[in-house]
């Protein structure tokens, strides 16, 4: 790598030449299982023929044409597809190249729409702690990251923080499921009343963590009461979704399993699975409608929005997760591979918890588990255990700062929804096999 400037200066990557199915194939001939789809990406796995199928064919007819003079067929067909299967109220889409810039989107929308309906003191934002909404300025001030957001906190504007739903953290001894969600929700109410409803624009949320926690969903009542407190204060409800949606967690929208629709909703990771570039952030009628009454733009905008080719890919993905059945795969596959880990993980003196939906899942580590007391930074837990697992043949996505930022290990799950019960097996033997060699 003379010339690419990569992630870590000081890495050595193998040298990726050949997927197929639920494998990556190095210049060496190596193997290694894809146990996260990369970041939640892969859902398809690898060389999906109809995807393929489906690019090819668009570029034989039409590779670009900006949305500034012309929209396409494949970018009204993968809107129309996707409100098909979204939550109640969402009508319209917005086509972007991915995560990153969906939220993006998403809060610059939500501010305008304040704008548009006149309450312009609307200017604040509200998230959790914990949470990773992207990495442009917009949506790294929003996020709640300590280590992320540290280098940049000078030049971001930052969104207030609340608790997490984080309940094998949070929730006390003797206190019910319920109780504890009503409790970390009904922060947001007072988050909201010390800023002053009339401050507010929305609430970010996810509605099952991903990387910065580890596959941590709310407790069963925690988003019916988040949406009852926006409603009650005219603020936008914005799921961010780009890792937990389009089936990774067993349901096409993760939000479906929380009974809540919200205002705005993004989407990435799973749209593509990994062969094109895209990302959506979906909207409300109610939201659009005050835009085309209003000043009938959205103030926004990117050169690569609704790419024609990207397009393409996400419609046969989608059509894959849907019709095809692979969102009712992820629900089964996920009900096995969470077997799979309590059956080798349950009783493992350093795994405090194993959480999830679908194939979503993750394992938090401790050192002690009757005192939840984590490891030390300093033993770099995770960096080591994605190591050990790489030589050993699987990619899973091991994070530190579990638990502020700065303390906890844990390691995400996310296969293939195409994955066989023999490779959910091979995934929990290497995983093991790694785990045993870095403690």
């Amino acid at each position: 790598m003379a010339h690419v400037f990569p992630r870590h200066t000081t890495g050595n990557l193998p040298l990726a030449v050949r997927g197929q199915g639920a494998y990556l194939y190095d210049s060496n001939g190596k193997s290694y299982l894809d146990g996260s789809g990369g970041a939640a990406v892969s859902c398809l796995g690898h060389s999906d023929p109809d995807v393929i199928a489906a690019i090819r064919s668009q570029l034989d007819r039409l590779d670009f044409a900006h949305t500034g003079f012309l929209t396409s067929e494949s970018a009204e067909s993968l809107a129309d597809k996707l409100v098909a299967h979204a939550p109640a109220g969402i009508d319209r889409v917005y086509l972007v190249s991915g995560g990153s810039e969906a939220v993006e989107a998403a809060l610059k929308l939500a501010r305008q729409y304040m704008l548009e309906i006149g309450q312009p003191e609307r200017t604040r934002f509200i998230a959790r702690r914990q949470s990773y909404h992207g990495n442009t300025l917009g949506a790294l001030g929003t996020g709640g990251n300590l280590w992320r957001r540290a280098p940049f906190d000078p030049v971001m504007v930052s969104a207030s923080h609340i608790a997490p739903c984080y309940e094998y953290r949070d929730r006390q001894e003797g206190e019910s499921q319920e109780s504890y969600g009503q409790r970390v929700a009904n922060e947001l109410e007072a988050e909201i009343l010390r800023l002053g409803p009339e401050t507010v624009i929305g609430f970010l949320a996810e509605p099952v963590v991903g990387a910065t926690a580890g596959a941590v969903p709310a407790v069963k009542g925690y988003f019916r009461r988040i949406r009852e407190i926006c409603d009650t204060y005219g603020v936008l409800l914005i799921l961010d979704e780009v890792m937990c949606g389009m089936g990774r967690t067993g349901t096409f929208f993760a939000c479906e399993q929380d009974e809540v629709a919200p205002d705005i909703v993004t989407i990435a990771k799973g749209l593509g699975a990994g062969y094109q570039p895209i990302g959506a952030m979906l909207c409300s009628d109610v939201i659009y409608r005050a835009i085309e009454t209003g000043s009938g733009f959205f103030q926004h905008g990117h050169t690569y929005l609704g790419h024609p080719v990207a397009c393409a890919a996400a419609n046969a993905v989608v059509t894959r997760l849907t019709e095809g059945g692979l969102t009712d795969r992820s629900a089964e596959m996920g009900g096995y591979l969470m077997q799979a880990l309590t059956a080798e993980f349950g009783d493992h003196p350093h795994v405090g918890d194993i959480r999830g939906r679908g194939m979503f899942r993750a394992l938090e580590f401790v050192a002690d588990r009757e005192t939840k007391m984590p490891f030390e930074p300093e033993l770099k837990l995770a960096a080591r255990l994605k190591a050990a697992a790489m030589e050993n043949g699987l990619i899973c996505y091991p994070m530190s700062g579990t638990i502020d930022g700065q303390r906890g290990d844990h390691v995400l799950l996310a296969p293939p929804f195409i994955c066989t019960r023999d490779q959910i097996d091979e995934l929990v033997t290497k995983l093991s096999i790694s785990l045993a060699a870095v403690l």
